[in-house]
């Protein structure tokens, strides 16, 4: 079943607007985990602006004691991720090519053209243990330069979705999604997905597009956790994969 990793960095944002540290990003992911979170997820950027280095550490050491769940960090490799990656071991990184001041995550990578650039700091980060997935634009063309980079995954990058999502264009992008998800399997290269995905437009997304090993979410998930508590939430959002991969099983 596709996993679901929850981003706290929106929880981290309130945590900065005052110096009392509530809410807890830890207590929080621990919360997430037990309500059956497959994963945590976090984006430090470099302005500090959600989550900071000493939570990642911390993060680290509390899903040390949970075996079955998996740590995911993102950010640019170019703006300080990879010391991350060297401190923290996560089982998996993402590299998401936002600059150093980006409001939030808006692009992929730009393949074949930035390879080159990628190509040593993914090796790095292997040779560490260390699972790699590319941040991506839904272009099909694009998944075997990500195979030749030598990524592990590829997250695809749903804003696109969310805005058609319940108009005439929903169908047509949705298509856009599994044939860049259907060569990225062909050549290898798991499929993740993320951004702007909610409890509306989840598992419709599921449904069409295969092979989505697992989901990031956080925005609309710690909203929704606003008003109906982090862990029932964690719970609505895997029934809604629940129910997307039941569907699936019945076409």
């Amino acid at each position: 079943m596709t996993a679901l990793s929850v981003n706290l960095n929106k929880v981290a944002l309130i945590r900065n607007t005052r110096s009392n540290g509530i809410p807890n990003v830890v207590h929080a992911a621990r919360l997430a985990l037990e309500a059956g979170a497959d994963g945590i997820t976090v984006h430090p950027r470099p302005d500090g602006r959600h989550v900071r280095a000493p939570d990642v550490a911390e993060l680290a050491a509390l899903l040390r004691a949970w075996p079955a769940a998996e740590f995911n960090v993102e950010g640019n490799p170019f703006h300080g991720l990879m010391e991350y990656v060297q401190q923290v071991r996560p089982q998996q990184c993402t590299f998401v090519p936002d600059e150093s001041g980006a409001f939030t995550s808006d692009h992929g990578w730009e393949l074949p053209a930035q390879i080159d650039e990628l190509r040593p700091l993914i090796e790095q980060a292997k040779s560490l243990g260390v699972r790699v997935c590319l941040f991506m634009d839904p272009v099909p063309e694009a998944m075997q330069h990500a195979a030749a980079a030598g990524a592990d995954r590829v997250e695809l990058y749903t804003e696109p979705y969310a805005k058609a999502f319940g108009t005439d264009e929903q169908a047509a992008m949705l298509a856009r999604y599994t044939a860049t998800a259907e060569a990225a399997l062909r050549v290898g290269v798991g499929v993740n997905a993320g951004h702007d995905l909610n409890r509306d437009n989840l598992a419709a997304f599921l449904s069409a597009v295969p092979g989505v090993s697992e989901v990031s979410i956080g925005h609309a998930l710690i909203a929704d956790a606003i008003e109906l508590g982090l862990g029932p939430t964690v719970r609505l959002y895997q029934a809604e994969i629940r129910k997307a991969q039941a569907g699936s099983r019945h076409r």
